[in-house]
């Protein structure tokens, strides 16, 4: 049970600067986590908001909106008036426009020593590509991610959701929080390019260390283990995943008996890599004469890691969420509600709360009034 029933982050201020997902995302973590989040805008407001109400909803809840135009020396003062009462300061932007606005610790650090500066950009503040516009499929494509992704004998593909801006919001999440612990003040450097080959970790050290490229496995397979890929049934498709022999024992006994769990060609995890076509053409009818409810229920009897492919509403809709309270409610300003998935970070003794996302400006007389 938490000491005070406090939300993690209670007593935080964090100013966004954010445009869209990556920077709205990773602001929107820290707010969820009881930070004070405030969300600077320009006079039209950020892009998405003109994209939908439940687009902009999903991205910024929990925060407090100001208009400000940092492109002028009113704005500017009313910046560092707010950074003066802030913790860190969050940005994503291209590096020029970032240092143009002044949205860097050197330039802040006049307010305020102590601000933790995150700055979020496609290719690093500095350097030869500091300046050229970056998005989500163009680093995928840059870092081997598509190269990598789809079927042997297919074209390469894009994943089906955003994946690097996700996982440069939290990566810079996380290095906002880290600074906070150190208690000083200073700039975070965090480039979507560099946090998606960090996450391609040992299949960039195979590359690094051996020269080994990775290649496309039919179904999505994995480098190492087998089978752990995805295989069609009598009604669908499932994902399996054995990691070590005794997965493998298990699994092969349920679906073949005896026979195939003493096969020597499999007995071992480095047999069935060495054996992968062979063993997957003989797991592929036995899959197809059930249908996967069936084999979900009874390989998850047996210990074996299974899983539907499910549509992301049949996931949404899942006794899991429910349980797990995943799915929740904010209220948006025509007085409508607006379903969202909430924060996966489970804090004992406290309770997250979610409130709407803010109108354009709702908080800057608020928020004016309270920095002089």
């Amino acid at each position: 049970m938490s000491a005070s029933g406090a939300p993690l982050l209670a007593g935080i201020r964090v100013i966004e600067v954010g445009q869209v997902l990556v920077g709205p995302y990773s602001a929107m973590l820290l707010a969820d986590l009881g930070a004070d989040v405030i969300k600077v805008e320009p006079p039209e407001g950020d892009i998405s908001r003109r994209v939908s109400a439940s687009y902009f909803a999903s991205l910024n809840r929990n925060k407090r909106s100001i208009v400000l135009d940092l492109g002028t020396d009113e704005g500017q003062e009313e910046l560092g008036r707010l950074a003066s009462d802030s913790h860190a300061l969050l940005v994503n932007m291209k590096a020029s426009t970032i240092r143009k606005l002044g949205l860097t610790y050197d330039t802040l650090r006049r307010w305020n020593a102590r601000l933790v500066c995150v700055a979020i950009t496609g290719y690093g503040l500095d350097g030869s590509r500091a300046d050229r516009p970056a998005f989500d499929y163009i680093v995928q494509a840059e870092t081997g991610v598509a190269a990598m992704t789809g079927e042997p004998d297919g074209p390469p593909e894009l994943a089906g959701y955003s994946a690097v801006d996700n996982s440069a919001a939290v990566f810079a999440a996380l290095g906002l929080v880290a600074a906070l612990v150190r208690g000083e003040g200073g700039q975070i450097d965090v480039s979507l390019h560099d946090v998606m080959l960090s996450q391609l970790n040992y299949k960039a050290a195979a590359v690094l260390n051996d020269g080994v490229e990775p290649a496309r496995l039919p179904s999505g397979g994995h480098s190492f283990y087998t089978p752990a890929q995805l295989f069609e049934t009598a009604d669908g498709h499932l994902a399996v995943f054995v990691s070590h022999d005794d997965f493998w024992q298990r699994l092969a006994g349920e679906l073949a008996g005896p026979d195939l769990a003493a096969d020597v060609r499999f007995a071992t995890m480095a047999d069935r890599a060495a054996n992968r076509d062979e063993l997957t053409r003989a797991l592929r009818p036995i899959w197809r004469q059930r249908a996967t409810h069936e084999w979900v229920d009874r390989l998850t009897a047996l210990g074996v890691p299974v899983g539907p492919v499910a549509s992301l509403g049949d996931a949404l809709g899942s006794d899991l969420v429910a349980e797990r309270e995943m799915v929740v409610q904010v209220a948006i300003d025509d007085g409508g509600v607006v379903r969202a998935v909430g924060n996966p970070v489970k804090v004992d003794g406290v309770t997250t709360r979610y409130t709407g996302p803010p109108g354009l400006g709702d908080h800057t007389d608020e928020l004016r009034g309270a920095v002089r």
